[in-house]
């Protein structure tokens, strides 16, 4: 029998995104990547290893320590034509590069009347789990997400890391692309053909008929091992990944949500103005009154990620978290 379906590998998150990357690079001359030691060394997790060697040091830029200088440069880079993608060693260290993401880069097009697009990719990897403390392990997408002429994508799978990226470099305005940085090593089937997956698309990672846990990034991977659990207990829960925060899949929030009628969102940042308030309070104004029962948040505790093995995992949502929260939002 003939399989016209494309053949797909295996491959971690961080060569998915290396090859999206090189895809892009390889079919647009005006896409650039600016980062520190992102050449010989390949980035601090590797994820440009290679492409120094291919497109030269004219196009895989090692700027000095100082992420408000090259992040300003690329804004001003996109706007004269190029398409910069520029890699953050960790995504805390935006804080110093606030001004030309927020008031310039995010403005830009409206402010100039349509004149100028910033077509910029900013990646950063996100997270705790791994030890590195309160300055390196924050999830800041809820920063993004409040500023209007943003667009913001958390992946999780390499399939959808590598889809999404090549999406992200093809878009006329500014991209935060943030990585967890414990799903770089994860394996998964990735396409070997060019296919970007659109921004604002959604995907429900598992079915189910009395939950939808909607989650992103390195917690869906919890999420389905929740879920997991929980069918044995008989709560078939759907995992819905939301890939995109900004746009939004509200179209398949709207039809989980009609279908299940409970709802538990499942975030690492911490709570207090999460991402995930913004969605409850969404839900619960389009569902009032059709739910079966209040939407409930997991989230990170409201502290500075410690240091400490063991606090740092009390300080986020585990496996046993969401199934517990789930069980809550499923009485039997």
């Amino acid at each position: 029998m003939n399989d016209a379906r494309p053949a797909s590998r295996l491959l971690t998150v961080s060569q998915a995104i290396n090859e999206g990357l090189r895809i892009e690079m390889r079919r647009n001359p005006e896409v650039l990547l600016i980062g520190e030691d992102i050449g010989a060394l390949g980035g601090i997790f590797g994820v440009t290893k290679g492409l120094l060697e291919e497109f030269g040091p004219e196009r895989v830029l090692e700027p000095p320590i100082a992420e408000y200088g090259f992040t300003g440069l690329a804004v001003g880079a996109a706007m004269r034509g190029l398409r910069p993608v520029v890699e953050l060693m960790f995504s805390d260290f935006v804080s110093v590069a606030m001004d030309p993401i927020l008031n310039q880069a995010a403005k830009m097009r409206y402010m100039s009347g349509g004149r100028f697009s910033v077509p910029l990719v900013l990646r950063a990897p996100r997270g705790s789990g791994d030890h590195y403390a309160g300055q390196h392990s924050q999830c800041l997408e809820a920063w993004f997400t409040h500023i209007p002429g943003l667009k913001v994508v958390c992946p999780s799978t390499p399939a959808d890391a590598k889809g999404l990226i090549q999406s992200a470099v093809r878009d006329p305005d500014p991209v935060i692309f943030l990585e967890h940085k414990l799903t770089y090593n994860r394996e998964g089937n990735v396409p070997a053909d060019d296919a970007p997956i659109p921004l604002g698309s959604a995907d429900i990672k598992r079915s189910g008929r009395d939950l939808t846990i909607i989650c992103w990034s390195r917690q869906m991977f919890f999420a389905l091992e929740a879920a997991a659990e929980l069918a044995a207990a008989g709560i078939e829960a759907e995992v819905l990944d939301l890939r995109s925060l900004v746009p939004l899949d509200w179209a398949a929030i709207k039809e989980s949500v009609g279908k299940t009628r409970r709802v538990l969102i499942v975030e690492e940042a911490a709570r207090r103005g999460g991402f995930g308030a913004e969605l409850s309070a969404q839900v619960n104004e389009e569902f009032y009154g059709a739910l079966a029962a209040p939407v409930k948040r997991l989230a990170g505790k409201n502290v500075v990620i410690p240091f400490s093995p063991g606090l740092e995992e009390a300080a986020i949502p585990q496996v046993k978290d969401i199934v517990e929260a789930a069980r809550a939002a499923c009485p039997r």
